[in-house]
């Protein structure tokens, strides 16, 4: 929590050139891109960062290929351009994937048509990834034999890209390099509403954890709220070009289904993708797609037995899929952009999730709507124009503010952990060798574990049970990471809490070590907090204790 504090004070103290209020990826990657190139940047969150949107994704980095049907080909070869870009800068963490989608009897085109846009999609991403495939219902089961093909015309296998981690690790990530380049930022404080006073925005904040209130100054506001982008702009008094609409999806994540590391696509019921995606030992099933009016959303039975009965549909499973294999669920809202004018009148399901960012001049207020992860580069870049355009200065403009350290680092690491017999120390039940995994989650922080491993090797071992997660890393969390809730570590720095029963957690014996190494003194306080939050309501006493669990639902069912 020293972090925390000390940039707390430093949010009363200084004034800023720029506030960003929000940390999912829109105002993750601002911060970054801001402070990277020289500005001095505040930011907070009124909850975790990455707590809401950005944590709540399907974890892919594509090009938005369903925008192919909608014509709108100009956004596809945008984000085809930031899915490449990310793949190059984030080689551990950005990884191409395959995609296999089974077309069946009765969809609206023959299979030979979406595969011929696969062909153009591959093209208007410069050929960058493996090339498409054309599959027949055979050719399909003998890569999955776990696909249903009884109902099958044909399919076809394509690349795009995932993140190897999870997504509000990966927004975590802007918000630690744009500390790194001196960005003041501190979750759970809350703004309450700004106003202009001079040439300067006033915001008044308060500190959600003790309740005590203040004000940060500023040059220009920032407001990347997410899905909460038009509250604050009435707070504020701000009229904007866009506003936002609300889609709520969910996903289930359930035990292992198919040893293949491939997206399985399916055409659910109402004509909408729907995906399988692996999730290391685990397997991620959805989305849905509803119509909300409130950004405030929960997990439904309805929404449980759209996801169910479409899979269980699609698949050969040797006992279907329930409610009792649920591990944890994700549940949000995707913010769309639209104008007053429009979203209304046009087709729901086709709006796009393009962003779009509205500038008062005469304040120097920003307002950023709609984006995703794939572009989240290129709403760092764009928020430093504009910025720049309102009268504040950038002494680095051409700083590279992303991606990994050099390969050279990256060696170096690889080096130290070979010559330590690192790898060796590995979980059984690991979905990956512990020199990739640290690196990818660390970079170059990873070398301050292998310092702590080699002074103490209990730094090497599980605290948490069911997990992968090193002592070491736990206090790397306290250090470096600002866990001020126990669920910040669970949840987003790491995904405890997507792929561990709830219960396994909650009664796991290193629980309470873990919580006196992330919070000290505070541990017991922090804990108690945890184990009075309500669980997750879905009936899951059932599902598999251990995220080394194997794919207990694999095997196709015969005859």
């Amino acid at each position: 929590m020293q972090l925390r504090e000390s940039n707390i004070r430093k949010l009363r103290d200084r004034d800023f050139d720029a506030l960003v209020i929000g940390g999912g990826i829109n105002g993750a990657s601002a911060a970054a891109a801001l402070s990277g190139k020289g500005a001095k940047v505040a930011l907070i969150d009124r909850g975790d960062f990455a707590g809401s949107t950005s944590m709540q994704s399907s974890n892919l980095v594509w090009g938005g290929i369903k925008y192919m049907e909608s014509g709108d080909f100009k956004l596809v070869r945008k984000l085809c351009k930031s899915r490449n870009h990310l793949i190059r800068s984030y080689p551990s963490t950005v990884q191409e994937i395959r995609f296999l989608t089974t077309i069946n009897k009765g969809f609206r085109h023959h299979p030979l048509y979406p595969w011929a846009g696969t062909w153009l999609y591959w093209l208007m991403g410069s050929a960058f990834t493996r090339r498409p495939h054309f599959l027949r219902p055979a050719d399909i089961k003998a890569r999955e034999p776990i696909i249903d093909t009884r109902n099958a015309r044909g399919g076809f296998e394509y690349s795009d890209a995932y993140l190897h981690d999870n997504d509000a690790r990966f927004v975590f990530n802007f918000v630690r390099g744009a500390l790194d380049f001196g960005t003041v930022a501190a979750n759970y404080v809350e703004s309450l509403g700004s106003r202009r006073e001079g040439d300067h925005w006033v915001t008044e904040v308060r500190d959600r954890m003790d309740g005590a209130t203040f004000t940060i100054c500023s040059k220009v506001l920032i407001n990347a709220a997410g899905p909460w982008v038009d509250q604050h702009n009435r707070l504020s008094g701000q009229h904007t070009e866009h506003r936002h609409v609300f889609s709520k999806g969910i996903h289930l994540i359930v035990p292992r289904l198919t040893d293949s590391n491939r997206v399985l696509a399916f055409f659910a019921d109402d004509g909408r993708l729907f995906f399988v995606i692996p999730m290391g030992m685990r397997t991620c099933i959805g989305t849905t797609d509803t119509r909300v009016d409130r950004p405030e959303v929960e997990v439904t039975e309805e929404d449980v037995r759209f996801v169910l009965d479409n899979i269980n549909k699609r698949l050969e499973l040797d006992k279907p899929l329930g409610k009792e294999d649920i591990i944890s669920t994700r549940c949000g809202v995707r913010p769309l952009a639209v104008k007053p004018s429009g979203g209304d009148d046009r087709d729901f399901l086709n709006l796009s999730r393009k962003h779009a960012i509205d500038i008062d001049h005469e304040t120097r207020h920003l307002s950023i709507f709609g984006g995703k992860l794939t572009d989240c580069l290129n709403v760092g870049e764009e928020v430093v124009e504009e910025v720049r355009r309102l009268g504040v200065t950038v002494p680095h403009p051409d700083y590279r503010w992303y991606g990994e350290p050099p390969a050279a680092v990256r060696e170096a690491f690889m080096h130290q952990a070979r010559l330590m017999e690192l790898d060796a120390m590995t979980a059984a039940h690991a979905s990956e060798p512990l020199s990739l995994r640290l690196w990818r989650r660390y970079g170059a922080q990873a070398v301050e574990m292998l310092e702590d491993i080699r002074q103490d090797p209990r730094q090497g071992e599980v605290l948490i049970e069911g997990t992968e997660y090193l002592r070491c890393e736990l206090r790397q969390a306290r250090r470096r990471e600002m866990v001020t809730r126990l669920e910040d570590f669970l949840r987003r720095r790491s995904k405890i809490a997507l792929v561990v029963p709830e219960e396994t957690i909650r009664r796991s014996p290193g629980l309470e070590e873990a919580c006196e190494i992330l919070f000290g003194d505070q541990a017991q306080a922090r804990l108690a907090e945890y184990l009075a939050e309500e669980g997750d309501p879905l009936p899951v006493n059932a599902a598999p204790e251990s995220e080394g669990d194997g794919a207990a639902h694999a095997a196709p069912r015969r005859g």
